[in-house]
């Protein structure tokens, strides 16, 4: 399967807000009542918002992409405003990683997550960070297979009123 990774434009945000949409519903639906979640999806996931976020230079944002269809995504930033704790070393965070469910277990992930490692070890960051939802043990084993461990500290990450709690996982880079 040849995936290529490739970085999202203004031009791609309806296709981003739809994928967008559809793997945080697939991965969260639940998890939190069904109007918190159509709120969430609305409101993080329209094109507006999606368009000032591409229009942030500092914020990263590419697809993984099966014969010219994207199938994934990812998004990063060196950012320190919800973890205080991580200004100690030049860090930074992944804000999403998403891969459509059809294509999970194909490598995708992986090739996105080669990609910000890659990324942060060229541009000299010490840390590699995320937040990753407690009860998501799927994506929790990703990333420890990919080397990050848990820092102690947690996030809360409501969605909508549904109270849920990320934890901070790190990756110091050699």
């Amino acid at each position: 399967m040849e995936i290529q990774i490739r970085r999202v434009t203004i031009e791609d945000v309806p296709v981003l807000s739809v994928l967008a949409r559809e793997t945080f519903y697939d991965t969260f639906t639940g998890t939190c009542t069904p109007g918190d979640m159509q709120w969430f999806l609305h409101e993080n996931y329209n094109e507006e918002k999606l368009t000032a976020e591409l229009q942030d230079k500092e914020l990263f944002s590419f697809f993984a992409e099966f014969d010219g269809e994207p199938v994934g995504y990812l998004q990063f930033k060196e950012d320190y405003k919800n973890f205080p704790e991580i200004k100690k070393w030049k860090a930074l965070e992944l804000k999403r990683i998403y891969v459509l469910k059809a294509f999970h277990g194909k490598g995708i992930a992986q090739k996105l997550m080669d990609h910000y490692i890659d990324f942060a070890r060229e541009k000299k960051f010490e840390v590699a960070w995320l937040g990753v939802w407690e009860h998501n043990e799927r994506a929790l084993k990703f990333y420890e297979k990919n080397g990050f461990s848990r820092s102690g500290f947690t996030h809360h990450f409501p969605i909508g009123n549904t109270p849920q709690t990320d934890v901070w996982l790190w990756k110091f880079l050699n």
